[in-house]
């Protein structure tokens, strides 16, 4: 790991995001929610969470931050479903593996969750699409 005990704690955010490409069936079975193992919106955003949460143990050189903040948001759309994600936090280190993180875990439970109605599924365009740092002044 890197050392960044020098650093002086900031405010940390980072949004990310990336998309599951579906048949149409697919969306439709998720829509209605008729798919087998539950309703797959919402235990994505879960497992997003999570995941954001455990990304020391997942990426071995990450650093374990206190995270404050994790949203997972989905959004069916007519190829598929995008995810974002928005993590904060108030260290000495990005949290943009979090967000990233986030969105593949939340991913791959829809892919997890639709396996056995859609074999074409495709991940797509998993990216960081902002980070961000602020000086905290105490008062």
């Amino acid at each position: 790991m890197v050392n960044v005990g020098h650093k002086t704690p900031q405010l940390r955010k980072a949004k990310a995001s990336g998309e599951i490409l579906l048949q149409p069936q697919t969306l439709a079975l998720i829509s209605e929610n008729k798919i087998k193992k539950g309703d797959v919106l919402t235990v994505a955003e879960l497992a997003g969470i999570q995941a954001a949460k455990q990304t020391s143990h997942l990426i071995l050189l990450c650093h374990p931050l206190s995270v404050t903040h994790v949203a997972v948001k989905t959004q069916l759309t007519e190829r598929g479903v995008t995810i974002t994600s928005e993590v904060e936090c108030i260290g000495q280190t990005g949290v943009e593996m979090e967000a990233l993180t986030a969105v593949s875990v939340a991913l791959l439970t829809i892919y997890d969750m639709c396996k056995a109605v859609d074999k074409t599924m495709r991940l797509s365009d998993i990216h960081l699409v902002e980070k961000t740092k602020q000086t905290i002044k105490w008062e």
